[in-house]
């Protein structure tokens, strides 16, 4: 294939990307899945024309993870908004998000010992991939979710990423230590020396680049966010945590730059390099997304669904999945909908990442890899039901709310319907004095206006 052919071909990509994401706003179907799908196709038609396929999509999958793994995280970060009205969502989302984690990691993990008679250690590793939900899937198909729903999803996905990651790197880093202390102090201590980094180079990096003179910065920032990622995670620390840390403070600068600190920032400096980040995050996240998912395709083998012990093996997983969720969410919001954030556990991106991550020393000639594509296919179609299915399903709203929503509604014309106006006076009133519509006031109103008619 000749440069200019594969020039085509790229550019090709990318316009049937966007049309998927048309596509997917119509129908609610994931565009991942059209990616994918159109990375299988991509891969007959190579096969047809008798294209080799180079030894080196492995590796080029790997880069375009890690780029999209931190492009992903960083857009979610960036718009996230920290304050004391959304604290009960992120924590909500925190913990549903680790336990949901441990128990999917442990309980898939005894069920790969079973099937496949593996040693526990090396289940343990292969299962934690398959817990993590991902991201990179979850954040492009919520968009249509109302609010509340939507920004929970993508606190829960992203922790999800970030305490996978770090769940993996810390099991495959400390097996065949003896001590349980040494695994401990390693544990707390990297999650320390994580925090602590994160902090002092988000504080550094967003203090230099306000003060950076000039229009092509952006795009240094975030080669310099890469370059400490890679480092990051040559000196095995939570590189992740240092992406979601700077988005977080960058896009929350009012809180974490307090007292004598605010003279060190320019809030409209800081607000130009949010508004030019979303622009440039947003669209190369897309364009890596799409790549990958796309190559991901390339590499799918459909015959693995013609080995029903294997699929069998997969649906339970998938189960496990989807009980433990449905568990979770009815602890966490005992009294509310859980739909549909409970068909929403995609596996995709970071699965996929970690899984090409196994240390050889740690890798299993038993397991069946096919696992990975039917669980990513099974709950991403899980997901696509789920969001068809429930996504309008608008919540319940107190009283005062309709009214408020009635009056935004009105709010471009010229006149305000007498009733809806009186009825927000009334709740105003009510709120003030802390009294009941129990009609007497209405009553009296009434009467009053009698009187003054018969004057």
């Amino acid at each position: 294939m000749n440069a200019y052919n594969l020039i085509i071909a790229l550019s090709c990509v990318i316009i049937f990307s966007h049309i998927f994401n048309f596509v997917s706003k119509r129908t609610k179907v994931p565009s991942v899945i059209l990616l994918i799908l159109l990375g299988v196709g991509i891969k007959l038609f190579m096969d047809f024309k008798g294209y080799n396929q180079d030894a080196l999509i492995f590796s080029t999958l790997e880069v375009l993870g890690i780029v999209g793994l931190i492009m992903i995280v960083l857009e979610a970060a960036i718009d996230l908004e920290l304050s004391k009205e959304k604290w009960p969502i992120i924590w909500k989302s925190f913990l549903v998000a680790l336990f949901s984690l441990v128990v999917c990691a442990f309980t898939i993990s005894f069920i790969i010992n079973q099937f496949f008679k593996e040693d526990p250690i090396i289940s343990l590793v292969y299962a934690v991939p398959l817990s993590i939900m991902s991201s990179a899937i979850v954040i492009p198909s919520v968009s249509g979710l109302f609010n509340e729903k939507k920004e929970f999803m993508i606190y829960e996905s992203t922790f999800s990423d970030i305490l996978g990651i770090m769940f993996f790197y810390f099991l495959t880093e400390n097996v065949g230590v003896e001590s349980a202390n040494t695994v401990v102090y390693s544990i707390i201590g990297n999650i320390v020396i994580t925090i602590v980094v994160s902090i002092a180079i988000s504080y550094a990096l967003v203090l230099l680049f306000q003060r950076i003179v000039g229009d092509v910065k952006l795009f240094m920032l975030i080669a310099v966010l890469i370059l400490l990622y890679a480092i990051g995670k040559q000196l095995h620390l939570s590189s992740l945590v240092i992406i979601l840390v700077f988005g977080l403070l960058l896009n929350n600068s009012h809180l974490f730059f307090f007292g004598k600190l605010k003279e060190w920032i320019d809030d409209k400096m800081i607000g130009s390099v949010l508004k030019d980040l979303h622009l440039v995050t947003r669209e190369s996240a897309f364009v890596v997304r799409t790549f990958f998912f796309v190559v991901f395709g390339t590499t799918i083998d459909f015959r693995a669904l013609l080995n029903l012990e294997i699929v069998g093996v997969s649906l339970i997983i998938v189960g496990v999945f989807y009980a433990s969720r449905f568990l979770l969410l009815k602890i966490f919001f005992l009294k509310k909908s859980i739909l549909p954030e409970v068909f929403i556990t995609p596996r995709g991106l970071i699965t996929v990442l970690l899984f090409f991550s196994i240390p050889s020393h740690l890798t299993s000639d038993n397991f069946n890899s096919d696992i990975i594509l039917i669980t990513i296919l099974t709950t991403s179609i899980i997901m696509t039901w789920g969001l068809i299915k429930f996504s309008d399903n608008k919540p319940e709203l107190e009283p005062e709310e309709v009214i408020a929503n009635a009056l935004s509604d009105e709010s471009d014309n010229s006149e305000v319907s007498y009733f809806i106006e009186r009825m927000s006076d009334e709740a105003e009133a009510r709120a003030e004095t802390g009294e009941q519509p129990d009609g007497s006031d209405e009553k009296s109103e009434e009467s009053d206006e009698e009187k003054r008619d018969d004057q």
